[in-house]
């Protein structure tokens, strides 16, 4: 049975000195004597040349220790009852949890602040802009929100892409910028070529952050960010506009031109046109897939990885006003979707982008090394659900499917699926 249960605490320390920077997650902080604990135990380890990486606790839970730049270690902890195999799965996440809340750090201080602390007490203030990011990391009820742990970014396919793409091109290039997107529900609907090549996770920090920015309440912003991967010490200017409710447009750029110019002589030119097809684009929803593309019945909920362009469309089938009581819920499905995924590329699947988790998952690893080829299947059956993984040169993509579906159509059903997206959508 997949389960993941408890909360997960966040904790920020200097890396030489132990001295707590923040803790955010649970209402009930964990003790300054287990803060404390946790600190010594790993430098510890490190003055016996050892580097601790996790640990399982005996109540069923998981600590992940990482060390960024030798200056800031940040300590997840989670509780709750799991098995050795669940304890594995929690284990990734954790790691990528931490490498985001990293990432999101240096995204809006800049990696120069984090690696020469000049004042703790100046950069536990400074750390308070990140605090919305980061909590939205480790908001649970994200549910429909896959980039954080997949690295890819959440995309929504329009049922008119290429009216959009050519928006979004002439935008960016009147602003004097080559890396812009639009956002529809917090999803990549169209960006440049530039922005395409962005590192996966920072595509996926700069999403969450315009999810953030939107949720302020703001029509417009200019808001200052570094590139973790590609500009962690030189800053650059996020300008972002609301369209509609819900569909937004953001630019990277240099000085100019300022927001005030943006927003009354740019804006308007080129997107007031299109608002009949954002509205299209809205109605498409969390379903994140235009109405050309229909699926199987009998499909719960999919997630589909571009393995090129890292970007993912997900999607839980919306049920009907009497919902079966022998299928998951739809939070559930979303909650199913991503312990799968995390069950499949910890055993199966390439990760292109988990150099650090490869060293760190062993076990996992030793079951890959135990199959004489690449696994391009896998399917697994629950007590609520059977769900099914294919993978291909270009795609991975994650089935959940009801009990009743036979275990020898899982494969048909599975091409089938993928054939009906990317004949469609082309994606």
């Amino acid at each position: 049975m997949m389960l993941q249960d408890g909360p997960v605490q966040l904790l920020c320390l200097t890396a030489n000195s132990g001295v707590p920077l923040f803790t955010r997650g649970s209402s009930k902080p964990l003790p300054f004597s287990v803060i404390g604990s946790l600190n010594g135990v790993h430098m510890f380890g490190v003055g016996q040349g050892v580097s601790l990486l996790s640990c399982d606790t005996g109540g069923g839970g998981k600590v992940v220790w990482r060390v960024f730049k030798d200056s800031v270690m940040l300590i997840a902890v989670s509780g709750g009852q799991r098995s050795q195999s669940s304890l594995v799965k929690e284990e990734l996440y954790l790691q990528r949890l931490l490498d985001n809340v990293w990432g999101c750090m240096v995204l809006v201080l800049g990696q120069d602040e984090l690696v020469s602390v000049r004042n703790v007490e100046r950069l536990k203030r400074d750390l308070r802009a990140c605090f919305s990011l980061i909590d939205l990391l480790l908001d649970e009820r994200q549910q429909s929100i896959m980039g954080n742990l997949t690295h890819c970014a959440d995309s929504l396919l329009p049922p008119n892409p290429a009216l959009l793409q050519e928006a979004m091109a002439g935008f960016a290039q009147a602003v004097d910028s080559e890396c812009g997107c639009l956002v529809i529900h917090g999803r990549l609907a169209a960006a440049t070529e530039k922005w395409c090549h962005l590192m996966p996770q920072e595509v996926a920090l700069l999403l969450t952050l315009m999810q953030t920015l939107s949720n302020s309440g703001s029509s417009s912003c200019d808001y200052p960010v570094f590139l973790p991967q590609t500009s962690p010490t030189v800053a650059l200017r996020l300008l972002r506009f609301q369209l509609l409710p819900g569909a937004d447009v953001c630019v990277l750029c240099g000085p100019t031109p300022s927001l005030h110019k943006a927003e009354s002589q740019l804006l308007c030119q080129f997107w007031s046109p299109l608002v009949d097809s954002l509205r299209d684009c809205l109605a498409v929803g969390e379903r994140c897939l235009p109405p050309s593309v229909i699926l199987r019945q009998d499909v719960l909920s999919l997630m589909l990885i571009n393995r090129e362009t890292h970007r993912s469309v997900s999607c839980v089938r919306t049920l009907s006003h009497q919902p079966d009581p022998l299928l998951p819920s739809r939070a559930r499905c979303w909650e199913l979707l991503k312990l799968f995924y995390i069950f499949s590329i910890t055993r199966y699947f390439h990760k292109e982008d988990c150099l650090f988790e490869e060293q760190t998952l062993g076990s996992s690893e030793d079951f890959v090394q135990g199959f004489p080829h690449q696994p391009l299947q896998c399917y697994l059956v629950t007590e609520e659900c059977k769900c099914y993984g294919l993978q291909t040169s270009q795609h991975q993509l994650f089935l959940l499917l009801p009990l009743s579906v036979p275990a020898f159509t899982l494969r048909s059903v599975a091409n089938q699926t993928l054939s009906q997206i990317v004949t469609s959508t082309g994606f």
